[in-house]
């Protein structure tokens, strides 16, 4: 984030912070280590102008958004410029090599989620071990599904190689095999005589590395960081193996989608209008009441009331304070504390 120094702001970063916590309709532009210090319940928009690293980074960066259980909207552009800095980062971390590889697999799932082509939070929330029953109908893939072609043929000789060189290898030495290659590597284990050698020719190397890529995010194929990333087979392949499966994958764009430099869109999004009970007027002149309350106690406006507080406000439309200590969020404390503002607003707008 630009926050140069000066006299009449020696300390930006607080100050922008400040703004950024108590007021409202503000948006801030910052970098993660900034942004992650945050504590703001409702931010309902973040977006990612370059591609996580890891698939833990990107699902912590964006959790940063609706924590107070509103909806709220996750957005992304990615393309390969982002991949080539993160790898070139990696390559010339002091790691440990072993340290370098997890971190390149973790890079290679990231970029398999932004490839899916079925809903993302069922993917998302799949690398963590956990289920969602149905799509969640809310990303860009459930609301506006990708282009995709039939990859059942190619993910079998992809998920076919893996098998037949013994689940030991990487993706640069399967997809060699796949290539017809004659590596040195290849003639020393004989993996110029398997049945799968050089059946791939059909799709260039980038094709393929998108190939096991998407294999890797669905679940098809893990990889083994212990086995120096090789990848292996997981029972959920059987059934696309024996050709009982078909499966659509993304298509990939030859040139640039959407956005100067070819950066793709990757979508979560949950946000949706006001309530249609909402009255947008009444909405607008309790956000303003909280605005001022929370201006004057030097505190962000969450703290007086949430925006769910609000919304049932207008929904119910409390005229005494009865009917006020009623809303969510509204304890004895904040009835006494707030209910008269609140109610006089509401019934001088009514």
């Amino acid at each position: 984030m630009p926050c140069p120094t000066t006299p009449a702001c020696p300390q930006p970063c607080a100050h922008h912070q400040a703004r950024f916590l108590r007021e409202e309709s503000v948006i801030v532009v910052a970098t993660i280590a900034f942004g992650m210090g945050i504590d703001k319940p409702d931010v309902r928009f973040v977006a990612h102008l370059d591609m996580p690293k890891t698939v833990e980074s990107y699902y912590q960066e964006t959790g940063r958004a609706g924590r107070d259980g509103e909806p709220a909207d996750a957005w992304m552009i990615y393309g390969l410029q982002d991949v080539i800095k993160l790898r070139q980062m990696m390559a010339s971390s002091e790691g440990s090599e072993e340290h370098k590889r997890a971190e390149q697999h973790r890079l290679n799932a990231m970029l398999g989620l932004c490839e899916i082509t079925t809903c993302r939070r069922v993917s998302l929330l799949s690398y963590f071990g956990d289920t969602l029953a149905q799509p969640c109908g809310n990303c860009d893939t459930c609301l506006e599904p990708v282009d995709t072609w039939d990859g059942t043929e190619a993910a079998r000789k992809a998920l076919s190689v893996v098998y037949r060189t013994g689940q030991r290898f990487g993706v640069t030495h399967l997809i060699d095999v796949l290539l017809g290659a004659q590596t040195d590597k290849i003639l020393q284990f004989n993996h110029q005589h398997l049945p799968t050698h050089g059946v791939g020719k059909e799709l260039d190397n980038a094709q393929w590395r998108s190939v096991f890529r998407q294999l890797v995010a669905r679940g098809y194929l893990s990889v083994d960081l212990a086995q120096f990333g090789a990848l292996r087979l997981e029972e959920k392949c059987r059934p696309l193996l024996r050709a009982q499966q078909t499966i659509e994958l993304r298509r990939d764009a030859g040139k640039a989608i959407g956005h100067k430099g070819g950066k793709k869109v990757a979508r979560q999004q949950t946000r949706t209008a006001l309530p249609a009970d909402v009255d947008v007027g009444l909405w607008e002149a309790l956000r303003e009441c909280r605005r001022l309350l929370a201006e004057e106690q030097g505190v962000p406006p969450y703290v007086i009331f949430h925006d769910r507080s609000l919304k049932e406000m207008c929904a119910l439309q409390p005229r005494t304070p009865l009917e006020f200590g009623r809303i969510t969020g509204v304890g004895e404390r904040k009835l006494d504390k707030y209910g008269a503002a609140f109610l006089r607003v509401i019934n001088e707008y009514l």
